[in-house]
């Protein structure tokens, strides 16, 4: 357990601490600290395996440096540091490794910035400064100025109906077409797409909020999501399959919560067993999508899910959409899967196995890979109407500014370069 908060900074944490392994590095730092009104004792001899050691039994700083010069293996290592963090805290790693690969990964796995030794005090003074601006800038949900979210939730009746196709493409849709902050999170904690149909890795933010749901505030929420554009974080997961789901759904919930804060959009993509285990997960959703094709297990299933959603979620804005549909050859007939489920389908995808293999090829979502299909153009419908059933959000192009969205990746995640959505 860590120790109780210590004072110096403004959340009664030490502002600042280093952990490097040379004396010319130190010599760099500690007239730095003096500069900025820090102690320039809390620059320690010893790189990324003393800052665990000592940080496993004392409380984090905001701002912490730590050398992975002895490190044989940096991201691994970053991820043992990242266990005996507080939240909150603010990485910055410096190394003799010049490799763009490397600093890529770390900058995803969450630290502000890496800096190549030797040290330059300018460099070095620029770089705090602006790790010091991350506790100093307002944040949106101090600012007393409400915003509206719309949250939904993607739900196949079915296995392989295409539901996180489509939880995948209206994401991107909503922030790159729409320009709204917008949060995907995939909850197929062991089979997750969400991450690999973007030609990501999903990271381990996931799975840390899940084991550690105490954790989760603003920024965990910043440092555990993978950018896929300016506009669109993801949470996804690729757990062990050794690994069972063990937890009560309040990771879920507070994950859902930050989002409201954080986003302008959120995206679910919700297996329909984690009904059953978590029905809690429905409780502020918005708008619900039941994704499901014209067969007879289809539309049993969609009967079931559908009076579920009535008892459970009624306030919930439910739109049936009937994915991969070919003419002609469906076992039962759109009017006939009406009439038998109740309700009418609001919208009908039509099946396009070249757009689909289109859109794995290249590493984007169907909708970005495929906008002037029929396909396509019907998803590009269904974001619409699920905008207009939002209400408040529908009319809006642009976004207000949020946790995630107001401040740039160079500011918030160091001057890493996005990666390109093409890739």
């Amino acid at each position: 357990m860590n120790a109780p908060w210590k004072s110096g900074g403004p959340n009664g944490r030490d502002q600042f601490a280093a952990y490097v392994c040379d004396e010319a590095s130190l010599d760099v730092l500690r007239p730095l600290a003096i500069e900025m009104g820090w102690q320039p004792e809390k620059c320690n001899k010893g790189g990324l395996r003393n800052a665990v050691q000592s940080l496993a039994i004392t409380a984090s700083p905001n701002i912490l440096m730590v050398d992975l010069s002895e490190s044989g293996d940096p991201l691994n290592d970053i991820n043992a540091l990242a266990e005996v963090c507080e939240p909150g805290t603010v990485v910055i790693a410096v190394g003799q490794i010049n490799d763009v690969r490397l600093y890529r990964d770390l900058i995803a796995s969450g630290i502000h910035d890496y800096l190549l030794k030797p040290l330059q005090a300018a460099h070095v003074r620029d770089t705090l400064a602006q790790a010091q601006a991350v506790f100093t800038a307002p944040r949106s949900h101090e600012s007393g100025v409400s915003k509206p979210h719309v949250s939904t939730a993607v739900i196949g009746t079915r296995g392989g109906v295409g539901a996180s196709t489509l939880a995948t493409s209206l994401a991107w849709l909503f922030s790159a077409d729409n320009k709204l902050p917008t949060a995907l999170l995939d909850l197929d904690i062991h089979f997750g797409t969400g991450a690999l149909v973007l030609d990501l890795e999903p990271g381990r933010g996931l799975t840390d909020a899940i084991d550690n749901p105490s954790r989760i505030d603003g920024l965990f929420i910043e440092r555990a999501m993978i950018r896929a554009n300016d506009n669109l974080a993801i949470l996804s997961a690729e757990a062990p399959i050794s690994s069972p789901l063990m937890t009560d759904g309040s990771a879920f919930l507070q994950l859902e919560e930050e989002f409201r804060q954080a986003f302008e959009m959120t995206v679910i993509d919700l297996p329909r067993n984690m009904l059953i285990n978590f029905p809690q997960l429905l409780a502020d959703v918005n708008v619900i999508v039941l994704v499901t094709e014209l067969t007879l297990a289809s539309a049993r299933d969609t009967i079931r899910m559908l009076s579920w959603l009535r008892a459970n979620s009624p306030h919930a804005r439910v739109v049936v959409v009937a994915n991969k549909v070919q003419s002609g050859v469906a076992e039962i007939s759109k009017a006939d899967f009406e009439a038998s489920i109740e309700t009418r389908i609001q919208l009908s995808i039509p099946y396009d196995i070249k757009a689909a293999s289109l859109a794995a090829k290249l590493g984007q979502t169907f909708a970005d890979a495929n906008r002037s299909t029929r396909a396509g153009g019907a998803i590009r419908e269904l974001s619409r109407l699920i905008l207009d059933e939002a209400g408040e959000v529908g009319d809006k192009g642009a976004a207000k500014p949020s946790l995630l969205g107001k401040f740039d990746l160079k500011a918030m995640m160091g001057k890493a370069t996005k990666k390109e959505t093409a890739a």
